[in-house]
């Protein structure tokens, strides 16, 4: 191999670009998992052709990565796709650590309780549970992916991070950003991450869905590095005043819970010690 080889950008290599596609297809079948996917849907998001998204469709049902319902015509991810999802999964199984208490949160708030991780320059929703309260809030389905500067988890997680690191990631995600919420100016991010560190939360109103909110605190691994996010959504009137004060101590507390076992688990096994069993808050958000 020559040093012009070892030098060839990845974007130039003879393939690549079938590979690029291929995975923009399943991460947008990925957000649409739980409804499934038109092929309408599909071209509008990845906006490729349908006939190159039909060929791509038809290989990958063939390998078992993609399957089609043949009564709504819609497209999910096959069954393949899951037991890979097994087998690359992270020693911390931060979705197992955090899902009780996660769980907890949407019965205290009577809300729409999320996890979301740090995945590079984005946020990934890993988890969702739905409170008891008859209107939820939108619903972000677990593996839709946002750029870490946009959404309210996803800005908890920011806001922790060194000014540097928030610096690159803003301007590497920059594009993205205005391309879907325009008016998400640098400005208006700067405003809301100094808020967040003022306040130790982040509170903003949903970008996709007008009239609902959001509250969120970071998540933090054995080391400090922010890596996670809880929030609360509801709709605007739920999330205000006594309220919102409930809500911030509920997530404070699991988020404290949370990194309390992530400790635990990246112990080695001669250092842990036996959980204690942490308190409870009354259910005040309700």
């Amino acid at each position: 191999m020559t040093e012009g080889d070892r030098l060839q950008h990845p974007d130039d290599l003879p393939g690549t670009q079938l590979i690029r596609r291929i995975g923009l297809l399943l991460r947008v079948l990925t957000q649409k998992n739980r409804t499934g996917a038109r092929l309408i849907d599909l071209c509008r998001e990845t906006m490729l052709e349908k006939p190159t998204i039909h060929r791509i469709l038809h290989g990958l049902i063939a390998e078992g990565l993609v399957t089609q319902d043949h009564r709504s015509r819609r497209y999910h991810l096959g069954q393949s796709v899951y037991e890979m999802g097994l087998a690359a999964a992270p020693r911390l199984q931060l979705r197992d650590v955090c899902h009780p208490l996660l769980k907890l949160l949407a019965e205290d708030t009577g809300d729409t309780a999320y996890l979301c991780a740090r995945e590079g320059f984005d946020g990934v929703c890993v988890d969702r549970q739905d409170g008891g309260f008859p209107i939820n809030a939108f619903a972000l389905e677990p593996g839709h992916r946002r750029p870490l500067s946009a959404g309210c988890g996803n800005l908890a997680i920011l806001s922790a991070l060194p000014d540097d690191q928030v610096r690159r990631i803003c301007e590497v995600n920059r594009p993205r950003v205005l391309a879907r919420y325009p008016h998400l100016t640098d400005d208006e991010l700067r405003a809301r991450i100094a808020r967040t560190r003022r306040d130790g939360f982040a509170h903003v109103n949903a970008l996709e869905t007008p009239g609902k909110t959001s509250v969120g605190i970071c998540i933090r691994d054995a080391d400090e590095v922010p890596i996670a996010a809880l929030s609360v959504s509801a709709v605007i009137d739920r999330l205000q005043g006594q309220r919102l004060t409930a809500a911030v101590a509920l997530l404070r507390s699991a988020a404290r819970e949370c990194e309390r076992r992530i400790r635990l688990t990246a112990l080695p096994r001669s250092r842990e010690r036996p959980p204690s069993n942490a308190p409870r808050q009354a259910r005040s958000a309700r």
